[in-house]
C-alpha cells in the first residue's frame, strides 16, 4: 500500500517545515538556503505536500516573473518520500497554477535535469526565452531568481553548475 499525501496551499505555519526540507539540500548546495523572512514574504507562492498523518513532506513555489513566464522555486521532497510521486505532484500543481494565472512558460534553475526533462522541460540554450524589451524590464527587478534567470554575473557564485530549463504549459 502506497502512503497517501495531498497537495495544498502553504500557510505561514509551514515556514519552519519548508526550511527543514530545504536545509539538507542547501547543505549539499542543491538549493539556496533563505532567511525565514523570505519564505514568509513569498508564502502565497508555495504549495505543500502533506502526508495523511499531517507531516509536511514536500514543498515548491511558483514565482511569476513577467506576463508570460514564471519560475518553479524551492521544489523539495523529504528524503523518506523521494521516488513516491511527491515531487511530480507538486510540480503538476505548480504548473496548473501557472496556467490559471495566464502564464504560458515556466523556467527552473536546477541540478535535477533528469527530473525536469522527464516532466517536459528543456535546457535553455540562450536568452531567447524573453524578447529584448522584456529583458530590459526584468533587469530592474531586485529579485535574485530573476537575476538567475537573466544569468547576471552577480549571481554566478550561487548558480555555478545549475542548468537553466524551460517548458511551455
Amino acid at each position: 500500500m502506497t502512503p497517501s499525501f495531498t497537495i495544498r496551499p502553504a500557510r505561514t505555519s509551514d515556514v519552519a517545515e519548508i526550511r527543514r526540507l530545504v536545509k539538507p539540500l542547501a547543505d549539499k548546495r542543491v538549493l539556496l538556503e533563505k532567511e525565514a523572512v523570505a519564505y514568509f514574504e513569498s508564502i502565497q507562492e508555495f504549495k505543500i505536500a502533506e502526508a495523511s498523518n499531517g507531516e509536511v513532506i514536500g514543498c515548491g513555489a511558483l514565482h511569476v516573473m513577467w506576463e508570460d513566464i514564471a519560475e518553479v522555486r524551492t521544489l523539495a521532497t523529504s528524503s523518506n518520500w523521494q521516488g513516491q510521486g511527491v515531487g511530480r505532484a507538486l510540480l503538476e500543481a505548480l504548473l496548473a497554477g501557472a496556467v490559471s494565472l495566464g502564464v504560458n512558460r515556466v523556467f527552473c534553475l536546477t541540478f535535477e535535469v533528469d527530473f525536469f526533462t522527464h516532466h517536459g522541460f528543456e535546457v535553455m540554450a540562450d536568452q531567447s526565452a524573453v524578447d529584448p524589451e522584456v529583458y530590459s524590464e526584468l533587469l530592474r527587478s531586485q529579485d535574485e531568481g530573476v537575476a538567475e534567470f537573466l544569468d547576471l554575473a552577480r549571481v554566478k557564485p550561487n548558480t555555478l553548475g545549475n542548468t537553466r530549463m524551460i517548458r511551455a504549459v
